[in-house]
């Protein structure tokens, strides 16, 4: 199984114990996990043009059981892959802190866990249906 991780871009990588602690929880649920900045833009060593980033973006969509969304911060980007996963009908799961301001479309297309530690996503994840 394989979870895409829609998280908003920092190009200095300010989010990245945020990434690597949803991965890490992800994985020990047995997903094997994608992120874009991570993954595919290797933490800033390679670029890309925008057109050529969302199609790789959207090819990593397509190839993912679930697309899990960061909302702790929002991000225009986020939007759209969550937009993208949820018309090639993809389950999606919208992750944020406690107290994160969530957008009623991603309510009507996901199903949200709220945390307040990292360490709650293990369990969270392993609880929900749609994982």
């Amino acid at each position: 199984m394989k979870a895409y991780i829609a998280i908003k871009y920092h190009a200095n990588h300010s989010n990245r114990e945020r990434i690597e602690e949803i991965s890490a929880a992800l994985e020990r649920q047995g997903f094997e996990t994608v992120c874009i900045t991570r993954d595919i833009e290797r933490w800033g060593k390679v670029q890309f043009d925008p057109d050529t980033l969302m199609q790789r973006t959207f090819k990593e969509i397509d190839t993912s059981d679930v697309v899990v969304v960061d909302l702790t911060e929002k991000g225009v980007g986020v939007g759209i892959e969550a937009g993208y996963a949820f018309a090639k009908d993809i389950p999606i799961v919208t992750i944020a802190r406690t107290g994160s301001d969530i957008s009623e479309t991603l309510r009507g297309i996901s199903e949200i866990l709220l945390y307040d530690r990292y360490n709650d996503l293990a369990r969270l994840f392993a609880e929900t249906e749609t994982l």
